[in-house]
């Protein structure tokens, strides 16, 4: 799982670039009782997908860290054989 830096008491879990799966997995973390935070950069109306722009940021609250986590290892893995990214310092 994905665990880079802290922003005011939340860290980030995981990074996609389909607002499709930052929603699926926002799902999957509240049903399980965590609280999540969507961080895009994106601006609506022009749908830019490049580099850093393009990213979509899957914040929780750093004390549930460790069970969204679990959560996320135990939801099912979509076929496409998307992994989450690698850890950074």
């Amino acid at each position: 799982m994905l665990y880079i830096k802290t922003m005011g008491g939340w860290v980030e879990l995981y990074i996609t670039h389909d607002q499709l799966e930052a929603e699926m997995i926002k799902d999957i973390l509240e049903s399980g009782g965590i609280e999540v935070v969507i961080q895009s950069a994106k601006i609506s109306p022009y749908p830019v997908n490049i580099g850093r722009l393009g990213e979509i940021k899957i914040l929780v609250r750093e004390e549930d860290r460790e069970t969204a986590e679990q959560i996320m290892r135990a939801a099912p893995q979509e076929e496409s054989g998307a992994e989450p990214e690698e850890e950074r310092s």
